[in-house]
């Protein structure tokens, strides 16, 4: 028996804008012919991009890269921050300072923008070599684990460390293992803390 309220009902539900909903208010499903094919195809990219950005490889290389960057930015200005200060204090007082201080000036300024150049470079090699293991552990062991956990950070930061003292001897391997373990679990624990949801609004 119809209802007094289907006409009603019927004008509702064609004027609804749902996804996947054919003109008239009919449902299409995934193989119908209201998905546009170009949406389908844009959305199966998107798809297959976001698996590649999330594979081992791709965040071995993020990671580096981003590493690379930060390094030459922080070598950068350490540098320059000790030349400054050997320009300043320390250079009647060595005898490379003094050397340095008997050329001009402008001579000065170059050969303290190639050290300047050289630690940025340095800075910026240990950082993402840093970066892209610990990222690639930490994603190799997360896959071979299938978990998300705080001990994938520690175990890629005792890798990571190791492999970086170890031409230093077993001593110095174990040690770098120790700090870069407690470094990661510490900045791990710290990212992974719930957010304070229940602290009072601003007014």
């Amino acid at each position: 028996m119809p209802s007094e309220y289907e006409p009603i009902t019927n004008r509702a539900i064609k004027a609804m804008n749902v996804p996947g909903m054919l003109p008239g208010g009919e449902l299409g499903g995934r193989g119908s012919a209201g998905i546009d094919p170009q949406q389908a195809q844009e959305q199966q990219m998107i798809k297959y991009m976001q698996m590649a950005m999330e594979s081992c490889p791709a965040k071995t290389v993020i990671a580096g890269t981003m590493g690379f960057g930060l390094g030459s930015l922080f070598g950068l200005f350490m540098s320059s921050l000790t030349f400054l200060l050997q320009m300043r204090y320390d250079t009647p007082l060595t005898p490379q300072g003094a050397e340095i201080y008997k050329l001009p000036v402008r001579q000065q300024l170059r050969q303290g923008f190639k050290e300047m150049g050289r630690a940025s470079f340095s800075s910026a090699k240990n950082f993402g070599m840093v970066g892209a293991i610990f990222s690639g552990t930490e994603c190799c062991i997360e896959g071979f684990r299938a978990k998300n956990d705080l001990a994938n950070g520690v175990a890629a930061g005792c890798i990571t460390g190791g492999a970086l003292a170890a031409k230093a001897g077993p001593q110095a391997a174990a040690v770098g293992c120790a700090g870069f373990a407690a470094f990661s679990a510490a900045i791990d624990y710290y990212m992974r803390m719930p957010g304070d949801d229940g602290a009072s609004p601003v007014i």
